[in-house]
Protein backbone atom coordinates (compact mmCIF):
# COMPACT_ATOMS: atom_id res chain seq x y z
CA UNK A 1 0.00 0.00 0.00
CA UNK A 2 1.22 3.61 -0.61
CA UNK A 3 1.98 5.27 2.27
CA UNK A 4 3.93 7.95 1.35
CA UNK A 5 2.83 11.20 2.98
CA UNK A 6 -0.47 10.61 4.45
CA UNK A 7 -0.97 14.10 5.23
CA UNK A 8 0.68 15.80 2.72
CA UNK A 9 -1.11 13.77 0.01
CA UNK A 10 -4.51 14.92 2.24
CA UNK A 11 -3.47 18.67 1.49
CA UNK A 12 -4.25 17.93 -2.05
CA UNK A 13 -8.21 17.75 -0.96
CA UNK A 14 -9.27 21.64 -1.87
CA UNK A 15 -6.51 22.50 -3.11
CA UNK A 16 -5.81 22.48 -8.11
CA UNK A 17 -4.15 20.33 -10.11
CA UNK A 18 -3.67 22.18 -13.48
CA UNK A 19 -8.13 22.78 -14.13
CA UNK A 20 -8.69 20.21 -11.89
CA UNK A 21 -10.26 21.01 -8.24
CA UNK A 22 -9.65 18.27 -6.16
CA UNK A 23 -12.79 17.49 -4.06
CA UNK A 24 -12.24 13.84 -2.19
CA UNK A 25 -10.51 10.59 -2.17
CA UNK A 26 -12.09 7.76 -3.80
CA UNK A 27 -9.79 4.82 -3.13
CA UNK A 28 -5.71 3.97 -2.82
CA UNK A 29 -3.74 0.88 -4.27
CA UNK A 30 -0.05 0.28 -4.11
CA UNK A 31 0.38 2.63 -7.44
CA UNK A 32 -1.51 5.28 -6.88
CA UNK A 33 -4.30 7.15 -5.15
CA UNK A 34 -7.70 8.36 -6.98
CA UNK A 35 -9.71 11.64 -6.63
CA UNK A 36 -12.95 13.45 -7.49
CA UNK A 37 -12.05 16.26 -8.59
CA UNK A 38 -14.46 19.21 -10.64
CA UNK A 39 -13.14 20.85 -13.65
CA UNK A 40 -14.39 24.33 -13.71
CA UNK A 41 -13.90 25.16 -17.31
CA UNK A 42 -15.92 22.35 -18.35
CA UNK A 43 -18.31 22.20 -15.68
CA UNK A 44 -17.63 18.54 -14.64
CA UNK A 45 -16.86 15.80 -12.22
CA UNK A 46 -14.10 13.89 -13.08
CA UNK A 47 -11.57 11.25 -11.58
CA UNK A 48 -8.10 12.02 -11.01
CA UNK A 49 -5.25 9.25 -10.21
CA UNK A 50 -2.20 10.60 -8.27
CA UNK A 51 0.95 8.65 -8.65
CA UNK A 52 3.64 8.56 -6.18
CA UNK A 53 6.09 11.63 -6.37
CA UNK A 54 8.89 9.08 -6.68
CA UNK A 55 7.69 8.48 -10.32
CA UNK A 56 7.85 12.15 -11.14
CA UNK A 57 11.32 12.12 -10.34
CA UNK A 58 12.05 9.77 -12.80
CA UNK A 59 11.95 11.77 -15.87
CA UNK A 60 12.57 8.72 -18.09
CA UNK A 61 9.17 7.38 -16.58
CA UNK A 62 7.55 10.79 -17.25
CA UNK A 63 8.74 9.97 -20.88
CA UNK A 64 7.33 6.87 -20.89
CA UNK A 65 4.27 7.59 -19.02
CA UNK A 66 3.01 10.89 -21.10
CA UNK A 67 3.81 8.98 -24.27
CA UNK A 68 1.29 5.74 -22.96
CA UNK A 69 -1.78 8.24 -21.85
CA UNK A 70 -1.78 9.94 -25.25
CA UNK A 71 -1.67 6.17 -26.98
CA UNK A 72 -4.67 5.06 -24.46
CA UNK A 73 -6.45 8.39 -25.08
CA UNK A 74 -6.90 7.63 -28.47
CA UNK A 75 -8.96 4.49 -27.14
CA UNK A 76 -13.12 4.81 -27.44
CA UNK A 77 -15.18 2.20 -26.59
CA UNK A 78 -17.99 2.40 -24.14
CA UNK A 79 -16.57 -0.47 -21.94
CA UNK A 80 -13.11 1.47 -21.39
CA UNK A 81 -12.59 4.61 -18.99
CA UNK A 82 -11.86 7.64 -21.26
CA UNK A 83 -8.77 9.32 -20.20
CA UNK A 84 -9.39 13.21 -20.61
CA UNK A 85 -5.81 14.49 -19.57
CA UNK A 86 -2.22 13.69 -18.42
CA UNK A 87 0.18 15.97 -16.44
CA UNK A 88 2.68 17.06 -13.97
CA UNK A 89 2.61 19.70 -11.22
CA UNK A 90 4.73 20.30 -8.33
CA UNK A 91 5.87 16.84 -8.56
CA UNK A 92 2.42 15.08 -8.82
CA UNK A 93 2.31 13.01 -11.65
CA UNK A 94 -1.72 12.77 -12.75
CA UNK A 95 -4.44 11.29 -14.86
CA UNK A 96 -7.35 12.56 -15.16
CA UNK A 97 -10.50 10.31 -16.55
CA UNK A 98 -14.55 10.10 -17.18
CA UNK A 99 -15.70 9.42 -13.78
CA UNK A 100 -17.52 6.41 -13.41
CA UNK A 101 -19.20 6.24 -10.04
CA UNK A 102 -20.71 2.69 -9.48
CA UNK A 103 -18.41 0.89 -7.76
CA UNK A 104 -16.16 -1.75 -9.16
CA UNK A 105 -16.22 -5.46 -9.69
CA UNK A 106 -14.50 -6.41 -7.21
CA UNK A 107 -17.13 -4.77 -4.86
CA UNK A 108 -19.57 -6.53 -6.71
CA UNK A 109 -17.72 -10.21 -6.14
CA UNK A 110 -17.44 -9.42 -2.71
CA UNK A 111 -21.02 -8.81 -1.67
CA UNK A 112 -21.61 -11.57 -3.42
CA UNK A 113 -19.25 -13.99 -1.77
CA UNK A 114 -20.51 -12.33 1.76
CA UNK A 115 -23.96 -13.51 0.85
CA UNK A 116 -22.50 -17.12 -0.28
CA UNK A 117 -23.98 -16.37 -4.10
CA UNK A 118 -22.04 -16.72 -7.02
CA UNK A 119 -22.76 -14.07 -10.27
CA UNK A 120 -25.46 -15.81 -12.11
CA UNK A 121 -25.59 -16.39 -15.73
CA UNK A 122 -27.66 -13.61 -17.14
CA UNK A 123 -25.02 -11.36 -14.73
CA UNK A 124 -21.93 -12.63 -15.61
CA UNK A 125 -22.42 -12.87 -19.47
CA UNK A 126 -23.38 -9.71 -20.32
CA UNK A 127 -20.58 -8.20 -17.89
CA UNK A 128 -17.67 -10.87 -19.34
CA UNK A 129 -18.92 -10.15 -22.72
CA UNK A 130 -18.42 -6.47 -22.48
CA UNK A 131 -14.92 -6.69 -21.01
CA UNK A 132 -13.75 -8.93 -23.84
CA UNK A 133 -15.14 -6.88 -26.50
CA UNK A 134 -13.34 -4.11 -24.77
CA UNK A 135 -10.36 -6.13 -25.00
CA UNK A 136 -10.68 -7.00 -28.66
CA UNK A 137 -11.11 -3.26 -29.42
CA UNK A 138 -7.61 -2.55 -27.32
CA UNK A 139 -5.97 -5.34 -28.45
CA UNK A 140 -6.91 -3.98 -32.40
CA UNK A 141 -5.28 -0.80 -32.06
CA UNK A 142 -2.26 -2.84 -30.28
CA UNK A 143 -2.48 -1.89 -26.65
CA UNK A 144 -2.99 -4.68 -24.13
CA UNK A 145 -3.84 -4.16 -20.69
CA UNK A 146 -1.41 -6.50 -18.82
CA UNK A 147 -3.02 -5.97 -15.51
CA UNK A 148 -6.90 -7.47 -15.66
CA UNK A 149 -8.17 -7.22 -12.49
CA UNK A 150 -11.64 -7.05 -10.92
CA UNK A 151 -10.63 -3.73 -9.50
CA UNK A 152 -9.64 -2.32 -12.58
CA UNK A 153 -13.06 -3.40 -13.63
CA UNK A 154 -15.82 -0.14 -12.94
CA UNK A 155 -19.16 -0.23 -12.72
CA UNK A 156 -21.42 2.42 -13.85
CA UNK A 157 -25.07 2.91 -11.76
CA UNK A 158 -26.90 0.80 -15.10
CA UNK A 159 -24.43 -2.26 -13.86
CA UNK A 160 -21.97 -1.24 -17.45
CA UNK A 161 -18.37 -2.77 -16.86
CA UNK A 162 -15.73 -0.02 -17.57
CA UNK A 163 -12.05 -1.24 -18.32
CA UNK A 164 -9.78 1.33 -16.49
CA UNK A 165 -5.59 1.12 -16.46
CA UNK A 166 -4.63 0.64 -19.49
CA UNK A 167 -1.28 1.06 -20.47
CA UNK A 168 0.29 2.08 -16.94
CA UNK A 169 1.22 -1.77 -16.16
CA UNK A 170 3.36 -1.54 -19.22
CA UNK A 171 4.87 1.63 -18.41
CA UNK A 172 5.46 0.41 -14.75
CA UNK A 173 7.76 -2.56 -16.42
CA UNK A 174 9.42 -0.30 -18.42
CA UNK A 175 11.13 0.98 -15.00
CA UNK A 176 13.34 -2.05 -13.97
CA UNK A 177 13.82 -0.96 -10.44
CA UNK A 178 10.19 -1.11 -10.24
CA UNK A 179 9.94 -4.77 -10.69
CA UNK A 180 9.31 -6.46 -7.61
CA UNK A 181 10.40 -9.94 -8.45
CA UNK A 182 13.13 -10.22 -11.23
CA UNK A 183 12.37 -11.58 -14.20
CA UNK A 184 8.85 -11.32 -13.64
CA UNK A 185 6.36 -8.83 -15.77
CA UNK A 186 4.12 -6.30 -13.84
CA UNK A 187 0.60 -7.14 -12.69
CA UNK A 188 -1.24 -8.57 -9.78
CA UNK A 189 -0.27 -12.22 -9.35
CA UNK A 190 -3.71 -14.14 -8.66
CA UNK A 191 -4.41 -13.04 -12.20
CA UNK A 192 -1.24 -13.27 -14.08
CA UNK A 193 -0.48 -15.53 -17.42
CA UNK A 194 2.14 -17.88 -16.97
CA UNK A 195 4.19 -16.55 -19.45
CA UNK A 196 4.29 -12.87 -17.31
CA UNK A 197 4.74 -15.18 -14.00
CA UNK A 198 7.77 -16.53 -16.91
CA UNK A 199 9.06 -12.72 -17.83
CA UNK A 200 8.26 -13.43 -21.19
CA UNK A 201 6.69 -12.05 -24.07
CA UNK A 202 3.24 -10.49 -23.84
CA UNK A 203 0.66 -10.50 -26.52
CA UNK A 204 -3.68 -10.15 -26.15
CA UNK A 205 -3.50 -13.70 -24.99
CA UNK A 206 -2.17 -12.73 -21.49
CA UNK A 207 -5.40 -10.75 -21.20
CA UNK A 208 -7.48 -13.65 -22.36
CA UNK A 209 -5.74 -15.46 -19.51
CA UNK A 210 -6.40 -12.97 -16.61
CA UNK A 211 -10.30 -12.61 -18.12
CA UNK A 212 -10.54 -16.36 -17.23
CA UNK A 213 -9.36 -15.93 -13.73
CA UNK A 214 -11.77 -13.45 -13.39
CA UNK A 215 -14.22 -15.09 -14.82
CA UNK A 216 -13.11 -17.94 -12.39
CA UNK A 217 -13.67 -16.14 -9.37
CA UNK A 218 -16.89 -14.55 -10.25
CA UNK A 219 -18.50 -18.29 -10.78
CA UNK A 220 -16.64 -19.95 -7.80
CA UNK A 221 -15.58 -17.07 -5.39
CA UNK A 222 -12.30 -17.49 -5.53
CA UNK A 223 -9.45 -17.13 -7.58
CA UNK A 224 -7.98 -20.82 -9.20
CA UNK A 225 -4.56 -20.28 -7.51
CA UNK A 226 -4.27 -18.96 -3.94
CA UNK A 227 -0.64 -18.33 -2.16
CA UNK A 228 1.01 -16.24 0.58
CA UNK A 229 3.94 -15.06 -1.82
CA UNK A 230 4.49 -14.41 -5.28
CA UNK A 231 6.53 -17.43 -5.96
CA UNK A 232 3.69 -20.03 -4.91
CA UNK A 233 1.39 -18.04 -7.68
CA UNK A 234 3.50 -17.93 -9.80
CA UNK A 235 4.49 -21.87 -9.78
CA UNK A 236 1.15 -22.64 -9.56
CA UNK A 237 0.67 -20.49 -12.92
CA UNK A 238 2.73 -21.97 -14.56
CA UNK A 239 3.02 -25.80 -13.67
CA UNK A 240 -0.67 -26.16 -11.67
CA UNK A 241 -3.89 -27.16 -13.88
CA UNK A 242 -6.73 -25.33 -12.28
CA UNK A 243 -9.20 -26.89 -10.06
CA UNK A 244 -12.43 -27.48 -12.17
CA UNK A 245 -14.94 -24.62 -11.64
CA UNK A 246 -17.77 -27.67 -11.16
CA UNK A 247 -15.69 -28.80 -8.04
CA UNK A 248 -16.33 -25.19 -6.23
CA UNK A 249 -19.91 -24.58 -7.70
CA UNK A 250 -21.66 -27.58 -9.16
CA UNK A 251 -24.86 -25.62 -10.18
CA UNK A 252 -22.07 -23.96 -12.71
CA UNK A 253 -23.43 -24.02 -16.50
CA UNK A 254 -20.99 -26.39 -18.83
CA UNK A 255 -20.59 -24.16 -21.36
CA UNK A 256 -19.00 -21.30 -18.81
CA UNK A 257 -16.86 -24.03 -16.85
CA UNK A 258 -15.06 -25.15 -20.60
CA UNK A 259 -14.96 -21.02 -21.86
CA UNK A 260 -13.08 -20.88 -18.05
CA UNK A 261 -10.97 -23.54 -18.49
CA UNK A 262 -9.90 -23.04 -22.40
CA UNK A 263 -8.98 -19.14 -21.50
CA UNK A 264 -6.60 -20.60 -18.60
CA UNK A 265 -4.80 -22.69 -20.89
CA UNK A 266 -0.91 -22.68 -19.84
CA UNK A 267 -0.14 -22.36 -23.27
CA UNK A 268 -1.25 -19.06 -24.89
CA UNK A 269 -1.50 -21.03 -28.33
CA UNK A 270 -3.99 -23.51 -26.57
CA UNK A 271 -6.33 -20.31 -24.99
CA UNK A 272 -8.77 -18.41 -27.47
CA UNK A 273 -7.01 -16.14 -30.00
CA UNK A 274 -9.07 -13.35 -29.75
CA UNK A 275 -11.11 -11.87 -27.28
CA UNK A 276 -13.86 -11.50 -29.77
CA UNK A 277 -13.72 -15.93 -29.56
CA UNK A 278 -14.37 -15.82 -25.90
CA UNK A 279 -17.51 -13.24 -26.22
CA UNK A 280 -18.90 -15.03 -29.05
CA UNK A 281 -18.34 -18.28 -26.82
CA UNK A 282 -20.31 -16.36 -23.84
CA UNK A 283 -23.11 -15.10 -25.21
CA UNK A 284 -23.75 -18.91 -27.04
CA UNK A 285 -23.56 -20.31 -23.29
CA UNK A 286 -26.15 -17.52 -22.51
CA UNK A 287 -28.33 -18.47 -25.63
CA UNK A 288 -27.71 -22.33 -24.83
CA UNK A 289 -29.02 -21.58 -21.25
CA UNK A 290 -32.17 -20.00 -21.62
CA UNK A 291 -33.25 -22.10 -24.89
CA UNK A 292 -35.63 -25.27 -23.08
CA UNK A 293 -33.20 -28.43 -24.54
CA UNK A 294 -30.08 -26.40 -24.68
CA UNK A 295 -29.70 -25.93 -28.63
CA UNK A 296 -25.61 -25.41 -28.67
CA UNK A 297 -24.79 -23.61 -32.07
CA UNK A 298 -27.96 -23.59 -33.10
CA UNK A 299 -30.33 -20.15 -32.01
CA UNK A 300 -29.51 -17.04 -32.25
CA UNK A 301 -31.23 -13.93 -30.11
CA UNK A 302 -34.17 -13.23 -31.52
CA UNK A 303 -34.94 -17.07 -31.95
CA UNK A 304 -34.40 -18.47 -28.30
CA UNK A 305 -36.23 -14.72 -27.42
CA UNK A 306 -39.25 -15.96 -29.23
CA UNK A 307 -39.07 -20.07 -27.91
CA UNK A 308 -38.13 -19.73 -24.25
CA UNK A 309 -40.56 -20.96 -21.68
CA UNK A 310 -41.49 -18.18 -19.27
CA UNK A 311 -42.16 -20.97 -16.09
CA UNK A 312 -38.57 -22.01 -16.50
CA UNK A 313 -36.41 -18.45 -17.19
CA UNK A 314 -36.80 -14.94 -15.99
CA UNK A 315 -37.62 -13.01 -19.28
CA UNK A 316 -34.71 -11.29 -21.13
CA UNK A 317 -35.25 -8.01 -23.18
CA UNK A 318 -33.40 -7.19 -26.14
CA UNK A 319 -32.15 -3.79 -26.67
CA UNK A 320 -33.79 -1.86 -29.72
CA UNK A 321 -30.22 -0.61 -30.95
CA UNK A 322 -27.73 -3.39 -30.02
CA UNK A 323 -30.31 -6.76 -29.53
CA UNK A 324 -28.38 -7.31 -26.23
CA UNK A 325 -30.63 -9.13 -23.83
CA UNK A 326 -31.10 -7.13 -20.69
CA UNK A 327 -32.59 -8.42 -17.50
CA UNK A 328 -36.65 -6.79 -16.80
CA UNK A 329 -35.60 -4.13 -14.25
CA UNK A 330 -33.13 -2.39 -16.55
CA UNK A 331 -33.44 0.80 -17.95
CA UNK A 332 -30.50 1.04 -20.01
CA UNK A 333 -29.15 -1.59 -21.96
CA UNK A 334 -26.08 -2.91 -20.07
CA UNK A 335 -23.93 -3.46 -23.20
CA UNK A 336 -24.49 0.00 -25.15
CA UNK A 337 -26.14 2.03 -22.59
CA UNK A 338 -29.26 3.03 -24.98
CA UNK A 339 -32.34 3.47 -23.17
CA UNK A 340 -34.75 0.78 -22.87
CA UNK A 341 -38.22 1.82 -22.63
CA UNK A 342 -38.66 5.00 -22.43
CA UNK A 343 -42.20 7.20 -22.74
CA UNK A 344 -42.41 8.90 -25.61
CA UNK A 345 -44.97 10.64 -23.76
CA UNK A 346 -43.02 12.06 -20.96
CA UNK A 347 -39.49 10.90 -21.76
CA UNK A 348 -39.78 8.92 -17.68
CA UNK A 349 -37.13 5.85 -18.01
CA UNK A 350 -38.83 2.77 -17.34
CA UNK A 351 -37.76 -0.81 -16.27
CA UNK A 352 -37.68 -2.65 -19.94
CA UNK A 353 -40.55 -4.91 -18.43
CA UNK A 354 -43.08 -2.09 -18.05
CA UNK A 355 -46.31 -2.17 -19.66
CA UNK A 356 -47.33 1.24 -18.82
CA UNK A 357 -44.90 4.17 -17.92
CA UNK A 358 -45.18 4.82 -14.06
CA UNK A 359 -45.01 8.44 -14.27
CA UNK A 360 -48.10 9.45 -16.67
CA UNK A 361 -49.59 5.58 -17.67
CA UNK A 362 -48.84 5.71 -21.21
CA UNK A 363 -48.69 3.02 -22.92
CA UNK A 364 -45.20 1.73 -23.57
CA UNK A 365 -43.76 0.20 -26.92
CA UNK A 366 -43.31 -3.15 -26.10
CA UNK A 367 -40.04 -5.27 -27.33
Amino acid sequence: MWLYGTMQQDNLIGKMLGNYRILTTLGQGGMARVYKAYQENLDREVAVKVLPPWYAADRNFVERFNLEARLVARLSHPNIVTVHDANEQHGHLYIVMQLVDGGTLKQRLDQLQAQGKTMDITEVVPIFTQLADALTYAHEQGIIHRDIKPVNVLMDRSGRPILSDFGIAKVLASTRENLTHPGAGVGTPEYMSPEQCQGGTVDGRADIYALGVMLFEAQTGHTPFRGDNYPALAHSHIYEPPPRPSSMNRKIHPAIEHIILTALMKNPQQRYQKASDMAAALKQALVSNAVPGGYYGQQNNSSFLTQRSSASIAALYPCQMCKHPNKPKMKFCTRCGYPLNQCALCGERNPVSNRFCFKCGQPLARL
